[in-house]
């Protein structure tokens, strides 16, 4: 009788042992994770000055006096609260500038969004005023759904929209709600 008992004890510890050992899992990045907070940035950087390359060929430059770094979200993504200015490059390295109050760049899709006062001169000095301007670096292509002012040599022209590639060569404001010819 006492070695049926102790039989059964022993039984009974194993399958409680197995039960845990196979009921660990491994969540070490869970415990990495564990004190930070995925609303505040993982990094501070201050001065940035980022170049966007493609086949050994400068595409983009953004220079901002603060980022904050969100890699540790599952969209990650780097923040430019303090003002941000970006120079774009087409294959001729004819040269665009962006000026905006706010950006933010994700990562996984390759899209900046610029906010806030965006102010784009392009090398032929063609001028958009825009509330926000998205560049979608993999297609180096500009776009709004948001009132845009444009002007285009003697061409003013007011519209709710705007899609461009970097040359400028297929800029087209959406929507127009007004037009002004102006003569020099």
């Amino acid at each position: 009788m006492i070695k049926i008992n102790n039989h059964i004890n022993k039984t009974i510890v194993l399958v409680i042992a197995l039960t845990m050992v196979f009921s660990c899992k491994n969540n070490f990045e869970d415990v990495k994770k564990i004190g930070v907070s995925e609303n505040t940035p993982i990094g501070v950087a201050e001065n940035m000055n980022l170049k966007y390359t493609d086949s050994g060929r400068v595409t983009a430059n953004l220079r901002s006096p603060k980022m904050l770094d969100f890699s540790n979200r599952d969209f990650p993504f780097s923040e430019f609260p303090n003002t941000v200015e970006m120079d774009l490059f087409d294959e001729n390295n004819q040269k665009s500038t962006i000026t905006a109050d706010y950006a933010i760049v994700y990562d996984k899709t390759g899209l900046i969004d610029m906010q806030g006062n965006v102010v784009l001169i392009s090398s032929d000095k063609d001028t958009l005023f825009a509330e926000q301007l998205y560049y979608d670096q993999n297609r180096e292509w500009l776009f709004t759904n948001k009132p845009v002012t444009f002007k285009r040599k003697t061409d003013v022209l007011n519209g709710k929209g705007f899609d461009s590639d970097v040359k400028f060569s297929k800029a087209q404001v959406l929507e127009i709600d007004g037009s002004v010819t102006v003569n020099e």
